[in-house]
């Protein structure tokens, strides 16, 4: 977490110790994560109840981005490759009020297809409008702040 913002928010790191030999990871370039509210539905805010209480932030919203993946091959085909990639989550966020655990519930992981519209009849302005397109399923545990991270469990991806 990054000390000093409103709303909580940090980098992804992926950690990679121990790693086991026949199992292929997809690279993680970069990676930001930030606690909010609905994007979809903003309203008057949830910001106002940090005034009188610790801010509620249902969602902990996920970005995370790829390096390029080359698929195994037999030997006498081209390789396939997965393009790099620039992956979305909007994660439900709680935290327990007694013990101030944090839980993460599974969500779908999505790319973005972007698609440029007109948006006057004449053509000289334009649009982007984006699609979230589900493509797999992302379950997170958070790690306690006592509990050694022995690099396989804890791999973000």
């Amino acid at each position: 977490e990054e000390e000093g913002y409103e709303p909580p928010q940090g980098n992804i790191i992926q950690i990679r110790s121990n790693q086991q030999p026949n199992v292929q990871y997809l690279n993680v370039k970069s990676g930001r994560w930030k606690l909010s509210e609905d994007p979809n539905d903003r309203k008057d805010g949830l910001w106002v109840w940090g005034l009188f209480q610790e801010p509620l932030y249902p969602f902990m919203l996920l970005q995370i981005e790829t390096d390029a993946f080359t698929l195994p091959s037999v030997d006498d085909e081209e390789a396939d490759s997965i393009e790099p990639l620039t992956l979305y989550a909007q994660i439900n966020h709680k935290r327990d009020r007694d013990t101030g655990r944090v839980e993460l519930e599974a969500s779908s992981l999505n790319i973005r297809e972007v698609e440029s519209l007109k948006a006057d009849p004449f053509g000289a302005a334009r649009v982007d409008v984006f699609e979230d397109v589900k493509v797999g399923q992302l379950s997170l545990r958070p790690l306690d702040a006592g509990e050694k991270s022995d690099g396989v469990n804890n791999t973000l991806l």
